[in-house]
Formats: structure tokens, C-alpha cells, sequence
């Protein structure tokens, strides 16, 4: 299954024009940055770049995906039901998942929408320092039309010096829709400098 998977892979990215790059990532569980995340289409090449580098990943989706018809195929592609109205403490639930799967690859969209927001939303940080896993730099850079995994960045708890590593990774990374790709900055950064002044 693992070999067909890969074959499926890599002939959706050679009919799109599309091709991986890098190396697959060594560690055994992160939290992997889905970025930039414009558009519905960084899906299929994200679950085709999983499979070329057999990367087993999961990610969180709002619970309306997987409703029928085709909520059974969003939960067999890795998909893990957010309900986001609810109350609850969604970044330790997710943190915990660690502890029960071994091979945990959870995706995160980090700015959280396809449009253009000023802030990435915290979650891929706060969940990676709760779980004391890597956070990996996944990219889909559609100027290139490559894909794949790059950066990896243990947090050291100093959010500002490790975002400047992300900022400088995908400073050169472009969607599909440039213009819907906001700063790549946490509100968190401005509120600890605003607490150190």
C-alpha cells in the first residue's frame, strides 16, 4: 500500500507540473506548519507530498467536513473533527495525541483561514512546546511549483527568536494567491515585547 501511495503521489504532482524537494524529515513525531495555506487546493498537494515522502500526516479540520457525504473519506485522508464553538482546551487535547499515536504527523495551517490575516494563529506553537515535539516547515511554494519539508525548529520557549527562523524560511515561499499571504508573525510576539517594554 505504502509503494502505491507513493506512486499516486508523485504521478499528481508530475500531471500538475508540480515536484517535491528536500528530504524526508528524520524525526518520528512534529507538528508539521502547512503554509502559505491560500487556497482548498494545498490539500491535495500536501496529502500528495505525504505520500512520495511517506509521511503519515493528520490534521484538524472544522467538523463540518466531515459530514456526509464525504465525511468518511476527510477521516480516511487524516482528518481529525474540531468542533470550534465549543468550549475546551483544544491545544492540550491536541498536544495529547502525541502521547497515543508514535508516528504523529499533525498538520497545522498556521494562519488558520485562506485569506489574509495580520497574525497566524498560536496553535502549532503552543501545542509542539506542550507536547515536546519539533515543529517542521512544511511548504507548498506555488512560484516554484515545489513542495515538501524543511526547517525544523525545536522551541526554546523564546517565541520571538524562534518565529524569526520561521519568518526567514518562508519569507521566499509564495501561494497560490500571494496577496492572501499575511505576515508570518504570532500575536504572542507583540504581547511579550509590549510586557518587556
Amino acid at each position: 500500500m505504502k509503494r502505491v501511495k507513493e506512486l499516486l503521489g508523485r504521478a499528481y504532482l508530475s500531471t500538475t507540473g508540480w515536484a517535491q524537494e528536500g528530504e524526508r524529515p528524520s524525526p518520528p513525531q512534529f507538528v508539521l506548519i502547512a503554509a502559505p495555506h491560500t487556497t482548498n487546493w494545498d490539500l491535495p498537494f500536501t496529502l500528495a507530498l505525504s505520500f512520495v515522502y511517506d509521511v503519515p500526516i493528520k490534521w484538524a479540520g472544522k467538523h463540518t467536513l466531515f459530514k456526509p457525504p464525504f465525511g468518511w473519506l476527510m477521516k480516511r485522508l487524516g482528518g481529525i473533527p474540531i468542533v470550534r464553538h465549543t468550549r475546551g482546551n483544544r491545544v492540550q487535547a491536541l498536544a495529547s495525541l502525541f502521547d497515543e499515536i508514535p508516528d504523529l504527523v499533525l498538520a497545522m495551517p498556521a494562519e488558520g483561514t485562506r485569506s489574509r490575516t495580520e497574525y497566524w494563529k498560536s496553535g502549532f506553537y503552543r501545542i509542539a512546546v506542550e507536547a515536546d515535539v519539533p515543529i517542521v516547515c512544511g511548504y507548498l511554494d506555488y512560484g516554484r511549483k515545489r513542495g515538501g519539508f524543511g526547517l525544523v525548529v525545536h522551541p526554546t520557549g523564546d517565541m520571538r527568536a524562534d518565529m524569526d527562523r520561521i519568518r526567514a524560511f518562508y519569507a521566499d515561499k509564495v501561494g497560490m494567491y500571494p496577496d492572501k499571504f499575511g505576515p508570518v508573525r504570532l500575536r504572542g510576539e507583540d504581547e511579550a515585547e509590549e510586557r518587556a517594554a
